[in-house]
């Protein structure tokens, strides 16, 4: 009876709508990209029973039954890492390249999985962790603003792959899932069988690690040692974040925090830069790109590299975007209106090649919304922005160079910069900016410049 009434319960709330939310200054935005409602509280209020004890809690068992999870022995919720090593958690080789399908990607075109495929994978992937004995369960959180964030619920077969979450997402209370419109939902079924990929028809491989992110169900699937790919499960969360984040006030941004004595500066530039950039890191507050920027400051996607560091820092006193230009048209360094600014940013135009938003991974949030956004953002706070050109004689300057430059910003002391570009080549990347520009989204607004 106690099953039939759960499989129930699971089948009627994968099916239930989702509501949607605007919030404070960004109603348009929040309401374009506003998000579906948990499908469950975490707890059930009224009856405590009294053969609750580790690894028996009826409320989380009806919370995962409305994620399509049906407990058959035990669930263990939030261990700590000793615990999680007692249950079998091992450290994980690191991977890379795993594959990720995308349900709803605003600027990769069409959808990498099928909605009847992403249902198809769901129901499969929940039956698997529902015939394990032992389900552990993770809350977490992307970006560390209380106000801003997205919270997590990850959902497994493997100590191992809990483990791996819980050193990425920021630490949430007890019951902050219980009290959030809209989780986000991450399944993993490490020991599923590699003839899944096969059933979906994605191809059969002899390893079934793939990723699958689903927008509109704010869910991600890990299948096989996917977890293992932190790269890809980042990308992925990101993704799934991101309209929550924009719907709660607030930008999801693709750049990172540099700090300067007691200055913050928000710097968006391509990966291989930032990573070639050693001198840069150590005044990074994160090598991983993910910035949360509300009113109250910014604050790092995910877990930082020390600890101690606050999750939230206050806001930028500069923004700062680089971007390589070998003809000589860009200079050495610039101030930028915030229309420019802007512009720049919806281009993210490197080496030759443009890359709105400073996004290379999927994302659901239209780059223009964000330029718009950003626009605001940099006009009513006052917040300077800068171009820096990070070529210079055709390759790519040094690291300590960089930071100069970009520290240079917080000063008014900036280098006295003589024009070497030709107007000709001005025109020639204004046209470059132009037409990819217009190719590819509606007219921007009027403030907008090169």
């Amino acid at each position: 009876m106690r099953s039939a009434v759960l499989r129930a319960l699971s089948q009627s709330s994968l099916a239930c709508s989702r509501s949607r939310s605007p919030t404070n200054s960004f109603l348009l935005l929040a309401r374009t990209y506003a998000v579906p409602t948990a499908f469950a509280d975490e707890e059930a209020e009224t009856v405590v029973f009294p053969r609750e004890g580790s690894g028996v809690s009826y409320g989380l068992n009806w919370a995962l039954a409305g994620r399509g999870v049906i407990v058959k022995d035990k669930a263990y919720f939030n261990l700590k890492k000793p615990e999680l090593e007692k249950y079998g958690a091992r450290k994980t080789e690191s991977l890379s390249g795993i594959a990720l399908y995308m349900r709803g990607n605003a600027i990769g075109g069409a959808s990498d999985i099928s909605k009847a495929q992403f249902s198809k994978l769901l129901k499969q992937v929940a039956s698997h962790i529902s015939s394990v004995s032992s389900v552990f369960v993770q809350d977490g959180g992307i970006g560390s603003s209380p106000k801003c964030d997205a919270k997590v619920r990850v959902i497994s077969d493997s100590p191992s792959a809990i483990s791996q979450l819980a050193d990425v997402l920021w630490k949430t209370p007890a019951r902050a899932i219980s009290h959030d419109s809209c989780p986000l939902t991450v399944y993993i079924a490490s020991s599923v069988s590699p003839k899944i990929r096969e059933i979906l028809g994605l191809g059969s491989q002899s390893n079934a690690a793939f990723a699958v992110a689903d927008v509109e169900h704010s869910s991600l699937v890990l299948c096989g040692n996917a977890f293992a790919d932190v790269g890809i499960m980042k990308d992925a969360l990101s993704a799934l974040a991101a309209p929550i984040i924009l719907a709660r006030g607030a930008l999801p941004l693709t750049g990172r925090i540099l700090v300067s004595g007691n200055s913050i500066v928000l710097l968006f530039a391509p990966e291989e830069i930032i990573k070639n950039s050693s001198d840069l890191h150590r005044t990074l507050v994160s090598l991983d790109a993910g910035v949360v920027l509300s009113s109250n400051g910014v604050a790092p996607f995910f877990q930082t590299k020390d600890p101690a560091a606050p999750n939230m820092l206050k806001m930028p006193s500069a923004v700062v975007f680089g971007s390589a230009d070998s003809s000589g048209a860009l200079p050495p360094i610039s101030k930028l209106s915030p229309g420019q600014a802007a512009y720049h940013f919806l281009a993210g135009y490197h080496d030759g090649k443009f890359m709105p938003a400073y996004t290379k991974s999927p994302s659901p949030v239209d780059p223009l919304a964000l330029a718009n956004a950003l626009h605001t953002q940099l006009k009513d706070n006052e917040i300077p922005a800068f171009l820096i050109n990070v070529n210079h004689a055709g390759k790519h300057i040094p690291g300590l160079e960089l930071r100069k430059l970009v520290e240079s910003s917080l000063s008014s002391n900036l280098p006295d910069i003589q024009p070497e570009a030709r107007d000709a080549k001005v025109a020639e990347l204004k046209g470059k900016y132009k037409t990819f520009l217009s190719g590819k989204f509606e007219v921007p607004p009027e403030e907008f410049s090169f």
